[in-house]
């Protein structure tokens, strides 16, 4: 009799952290790997999400994901009194490992926003660097800088992410934009959804990705999606070296990151730089993506690297 098909349900569990709560996914390694992942994931996720990729990761070793304060249905800062800053991040991601890992090794991969705070962690708590047995960014960014944005579309998403940093215009939009209908009707239309909808092939997938994305719009704070993304266009993480080496996997189809930019600004930070690329036509494998699907994220030369130390 063929095993049962495990879903994110099976293997998810809350996740109480500082006064905030949320979820934590586990997948427990298969036999002989002995490697234990962390995966950050960035803006507009949950664990749901990302239940492809962390499926294909699982092949490597032990696989862990929280929820990270603000995204995933998990509470925000606001509500322990603090903003959704890359440092307050940083230091959430810090207090997960300590009490995760403690004295173990651990594989950090880190998505977009995802490596960024991971980046800051390190830089703000260098003793955990002796704790990382492998540091990889998936699409992700060290600088502002690494936008390759127009300037004036630059200018805009500036101005709209200060605005909705604020309570009252958060707020509204929350009440006005984020409901069912209004989502299902316009949402699919917008600059950088297109994208997205574009790789739908039928009805049935194209309201399997209007659904994706009602649920997480619906579960992120609006205040926390909008200061993340005003920390990422004002991001330094170049004052501080880290003594660790990076793989970096670029992501050949990325609307977002100017990948010459991202490896330069890589290179003031880290030691060493090992540059890949994604073979996947957008910043990110699409939102309903299974563990094939997803597979590409993870070049061969990083599957290889992988193995050798699991």
């Amino acid at each position: 009799m063929a095993e049962p098909t495990v879903v994110p349900a099976d293997v998810i569990a809350p996740l109480d952290m500082n006064g905030l709560s949320g979820r934590m996914l586990y997948l427990p390694a298969p036999p002989n790997k002995k490697r234990d992942i962390l995966f950050v994931y960035g803006q507009h996720s949950n664990l749901e999400r990302w239940w492809g990729l962390l499926q294909f990761a699982n092949r490597y070793g032990a696989v862990t994901a929280p929820d990270l304060p603000g995204f995933g249905g998990m509470d925000s800062f606001y509500k322990i009194g603090k903003k959704p800053t890359i440092d307050n991040f940083a230091d959430y991601l810090a207090a997960f490992v300590k009490m995760r890992y403690k004295h173990k090794k651990v594989t950090i991969v880190g998505m977009s926003l995802g490596f960024a705070i991971a980046t800051r962690m390190l830089q703000r708590y260098p003793e955990l660097i002796k704790h990382v047995q492998m540091l990889v960014s998936l699409g992700g960014l060290v600088h502002g800088d690494d936008f390759k944005f127009e300037p004036r579309r630059f200018r805009y998403y500036r101005f709209i992410s200060w605005l909705f940093s604020f309570y009252v215009p958060a707020a509204m939009f929350h009440y006005l934009f984020l409901s069912d209908f209004v989502l299902r009707t316009f949402y699919h239309r917008t600059h950088l959804a297109k994208s997205k909808f574009a790789a739908a092939s039928s009805p049935e997938e194209h309201k399997r990705f209007m659904d994706m994305e009602i649920t997480l719009w619906q579960q992120e704070d609006p205040r926390t999606h909008a200061v993340t993304t005003t920390e990422m266009f004002k991001l330094d993480n170049c004052k501080k070296r880290i003594d660790l080496p990076v793989w970096q996997v670029n992501v050949a189809g990325d609307q977002y990151f100017d990948h010459h930019r991202v490896e330069q600004h890589l290179r003031v930070t880290f030691p060493t730089v090992h540059i890949m690329t994604a073979q996947v036509p957008y910043h990110a494998p699409s939102i309903i993506a299974d563990e094939a699907a997803a597979a590409p994220m993870i070049p061969p030369r990083l599957r290889r690297a992988l193995n050798k130390l699991s």
